[in-house]
């Protein structure tokens, strides 16, 4: 099997596996056998480095629907591989926190089962090239995500959480979907890349615009982006390995893989460069302001990992503007926006990461995450304090960490972005590098709340569910990994931007090269680091009197929220529902035939009038002889007076008129099999029927209102008239050739004399043998119902 193709299936099927082995590990924890999963595909795509670097790409098949042109095709380059190492590697350090992280009381198999099916599906859709595999796994993305949320399921917060991801994620999804189709209506492909290579020549078809803003939609909800982010604080009522994983490091970066793998099709577009960088630099600035005010640590990263994906969000927009100028000085100058947002995008799982694993250790080993509870813990979790310092100020772009290089490679790109000469950029480029940097000071604060807030000032003892100590080696291992690679970065920079993030710019924006620069920490006294500067100097001080500016969060109106909107919405659409059952769901079987005809008649009498189906030619048809027209009229006559039967006798009787009347017609039309079917079926129902007229109530009349019974009265006269225009058009349409012409070959094909005999024994042979098998459960029930009624079962002493 292809290597790319067995790596996104080995998640899946250790998935199958747990189960199975759960009970088996005896004193082993199953967890060390889950670690093995993503250590090997992390090695796997550790090996394809050298390949990638070269700019050489895997792509490997296999057919599913080549017909239609769905096959489950892999496509590895450097954008999938950072993305494949990302899901991987920290889903290795996740694993591992977390065997020392859940307690004895929660379900091993459980949450690694779900934790390995998000891991596939997140391969899934990061090494897809078809567009509707990669919506499959997009959505399995979403249902795993709601699996591990929710997996504290007794929590009320927990439900609520997972629902409204789903709901919000699921909903961009459908959207996305859609957005999909109309790229293939387009272009007549399903791939990826033969859509990006042949956009070009469809920019004024009017799909072009619709399909953009669809497939961003699916982007922005998966990702977090305003107004869309209101699902992400929610979601971390989550375990903390689960925020790690999930809401730092992967999910949240699924959207923001999107926008990079679709900014070849449609960057370069004024559409395309204004929609992705302002969502993400208004997502950027009210995710900073918003994490300032929160006072539950993993609500603070909360905001902070959307204000950081409208960062990178943000950058993909500035440099899509690389793809209008192409190769030369202002094609590079612009890409160096994707380079920055592809090696943030790597800095931010790293300092998030820890982050999220340091609030975990916080937690578990204090019992609370309420900063107001909290405080002088540096004393007594020295080492997590460390993590914390390490994380927070590489978070706050600071000096000798890696996020201070690629911040100020956003620095940069926004300063650039003001100048830019299309798009109209000269008249509010300059407001991307205000926002930005503001936004900056933002996150400067609450990285030094995060810090101080935790670990200085006095302890609260008392405060606290129990007296802090560090914890198990084991529990610091994987956030220790992260702060080293941390530092690493930022003084071995090159050794990631030439491996791995300069293949990478290649797969965004194809064809300019000179974007992938030389990293490095010093660039002179420029615009960039000025800004850097007047951050911590402003941050500082807002910190400092941040009680006398908090009052400006008082400013905005406790209703005035997306979250309240959300909740408003989904309270109407509760009752808008319930209203609507209550009035169809009536109890009365008559109101239900009504619903159900209303709808036929309107759909499919409306389909016949208005697409002009409507067709009726009878010169072809066989004359109707005196014979047919007078059993047509006893049919007739028969089927009225039903409704005016007083007795129910009578009514069966008439029934059975109905019923022999059609053998009658199987007799005219030289079909002796079907009209002695016909006979025995009617004649075994009308027995049946008088049979059980003895157990049946007293026949009562319905009183039903005049003005219901025309209503009944026109409904059914519809419903009639419906299928025979249906039915006399159907007649008349030749379109197809007759299949009749097939089984009257009957002898030859099946090797029967009888046609009908053929087609219910060969032709149609398992349709025959399932009706017969559902008639023989049928039966049982039947006989199981009468033993029960009589009391002969094995529990009848327990029925009496």
């Amino acid at each position: 099997m292809h290597l790319l193709i067995l790596a996104i299936l080995i998640p899946f099927i250790a998935t199958a596996l747990i189960p199975l082995i759960h009970k088996r590990t005896g004193a082993l924890h199953i967890g060390w056998l889950v670690l093995l999963v993503p250590l090997v595909l992390f090695t796997i795509f550790v090996f394809q480095i050298p390949t990638i670097s070269t700019d050489e790409t895997l792509i490997q098949t296999v057919n599913w629907i080549p017909s239609i042109g769905i096959n489950f095709t892999t496509y590895l380059d450097g954008l999938s591989l950072i993305m494949a190492l990302l899901i991987t590697g920290m889903g290795s350090l996740v694993v591992l926190y977390s065997i020392y992280y859940l307690s004895s009381s929660d379900s091993f198999p459980h949450f690694y089962a779900y934790l390995l099916l998000f891991m596939g599906a997140m391969l899934g859709v990061v090494l897809s090239d078809n567009l509707l595999v990669l919506y499959v796994f997009w959505e399995l993305t979403s249902i795993s995500s709601f699996l591990l949320i929710a997996f504290w399921y007794h929590r009320k917060n927990s439900r609520y959480g997972a629902q409204k991801s789903l709901l919000i994620t699921v909903f961009g999804g459908f959207g996305m979907l859609a957005g999909f189709l109309m790229l293939h209506s387009m272009t007549g492909t399903f791939s990826i890349r033969e859509v990006a290579a042949v956009m070009g020549q469809y920019t004024d078809h009017s799909l072009f615009y619709p399909a953009m803003f669809l497939v961003l939609l699916g982007a922005f909800t998966k990702s977090a982006q305003f107004p869309f982010h209101i699902w992400l604080p929610d979601a971390m009522e989550a375990p903390t390995p689960v925020s790690a994983y999930l809401h730092s490091a992967t999910m949240v970066k699924a959207g923001i893989y999107l926008v990079a793998r679709f900014t070849p099709t449609f960057g370069g577009d004024a559409a395309w460069f204004w929609t992705v960088t302002l969502v993400g630099l208004v997502t950027l600035f009210w995710g900073a302001f918003c994490a300032v005010r929160q006072t539950d640590l993993k609500a603070l990263l909360a905001y902070s990992t959307i204000s950081q994906l409208g960062l990178i969000m943000s950058l993909f927009g500035l440099g899509s503007a690389a793809l209008h100028f192409g190769a030369g000085s202002q094609g590079e100058i612009y890409g160096l926006a994707v380079f920055a947002a592809l090696f943030h995008m790597v800095n931010h799982s790293t300092f998030k990461g820890a982050l999220f694993m340091v609030v975990g250790i916080v937690d578990h080993q204090v019992g609370t995450r309420d900063i107001r509870r909290l405080g002088g813990l540096m004393a007594f979790l020295p080492i997590t304090f460390t993590f914390a310092v390490i994380g927070s100020f590489s978070m706050a772009g600071l000096p000798f960490f890696n996020g201070f290089l690629s911040k100020e490679m956003f620095f940069t790109a926004s300063v650039n972005a003001a100048g830019l000469p299309i798009f109209e950029v000269a008249t509010w480029g300059l407001l991307i590098p205000i926002i930005a940097w503001i936004a900056s000071v933002f996150t400067f604060v609450y990285c030094m709340i995060f810090v101080f807030r935790t670990f200085f000032g006095p302890s609260h003892l008392k405060k606290l569910d129990r007296r802090p100590v560090e914890p198990s080696i084991g529990m610091l291992i994987s956030p220790a990994i992260l702060c080293v690679l941390i530092i690493a970065l930022f003084f071995m920079p090159n050794l990631l931007g030439d491996h791995l993030l300069r293949p990478a710019l290649n797969g965004v924006i194809p064809g300019i090269p000179g974007a992938s620069p030389h990293i490095s920490a010093w660039h002179g006294f420029n615009t960039e680091l000025f800004m850097t500067l007047g951050i911590i100097v402003i941050g500082t001080v807002l910190f400092l009197t941040i009680r006398s500016w908090y009052k400006i969060y008082r400013l905005q109106p406790a209703g005035w929220t997306f979250t309240v909107l959300y909740n408003s919405f989904l309270k109407d659409l509760k009752r808008v529902s319930n209203w609507i059952t209550t009035h169809y769901m009536t109890g009365h079987l008559p109101a239900y035939f009504a619903y159900i005809f209303s709808f036929f008649i309107a759909v499919s009498g409306g389909a016949l009038i208005f697409t002009g189906a409507l067709s009726i030619d009878l010169s072809a048809d066989s004359p109707v002889s005196v014979y047919e027209g007078m059993l047509t009229a006893v049919m007739a006559i028969a089927a009225i007076s039903i409704l005016f039967a007083k007795k129910r006798l009578t009514a069966i009787l008439l029934n059975g008129v109905l019923g022999f009347s059609i053998a009658i017609f199987f007799v005219l039309f030289r079909a002796p099999d079907l009209a002695l079917t016909q006979l025995v079926i009617e004649t075994v129902t009308t027995v049946l029927f008088l049979l059980c007229f003895n157990f049946l109530p007293e026949w009562t009349k319905d009183n039903a209102s005049k003005r219901i019974n025309i209503r009944n009265a026109i409904i059914a006269i519809g419903a009639g008239v419906t299928v025979t225009l249906i039915g006399l058009t159907v007649n008349s349409g030749t379109l197809f050739t007759s299949i009749s012409g097939y089984f009257e070959n009957s002898y030859e094909l099946a090797g029967g004399d009888n046609i009908v005999n053929a087609i219910l024994g060969d032709f149609r042979a398992f349709d025959t043998m399932l009706e017969s098998l559902v008639l023989f459960i049928a039966g049982l029930g039947v006989y199981t119902l009468i033993r029960l009624k009589h009391g002969k079962g094995p529990d009848k002493d327990e029925h009496q």
